[in-house]
């Protein structure tokens, strides 16, 4: 087991050049109909639309937040092909302090369907998984 090097404090010392330190993860989704995924995210999931983000009077784009967790919906604009998969290989996880089964309940409530039921998990959270309209993953965990 590789323990990391402490100073007479017992502060972790940390090696020259410094390793990455994030504070945030904001994610940026492109989607095939961004006023369907953006209702989808606000109605269903319960995030809030923070700002619709208009080119030459188009809208574009779509901030949402969460509590801290912010993503930003683009609409596809078909250059890579109209059925070209989203949402492979990822899944995003969301930690809440709320009641877990409360927010699938609410989420099936307003029409969305989960993948996976609530579970308890070994590690001690509690679980569900719902896929949003592009094929994006998306887990639901307990804690913070």
């Amino acid at each position: 087991m590789n323990v990391p090097a402490t100073d007479k404090a017992g502060h972790t010392i940390r090696a020259e050049p410094q390793s990455f330190r994030a504070h945030d993860l904001m994610a940026s989704l492109t989607v095939r109909d961004l006023e369907k995924s953006a209702a989808w995210y606000r109605d269903v999931l319960g995030f809030q639309v923070e700002r619709r983000h208009e080119h030459k009077g188009k809208v574009v784009a779509v901030s949402l937040k969460a509590g801290r967790v912010q993503l930003l919906l683009n609409q596809d604009d078909g250059a890579k092909g109209w059925d070209r998969q989203k949402g492979e290989g990822m899944s995003l996880q969301f930690a809440t302090l709320q009641s877990v089964d409360s927010v699938a309940d609410r989420i099936r409530a307003s029409g969305g369907v989960l993948q996976s039921e609530p579970a308890d998990m070994p590690w001690g959270a509690r679980v569900f998984r719902v896929v949003d309209p592009d094929g994006f993953k998306l887990t639901i965990s307990s804690g913070s």
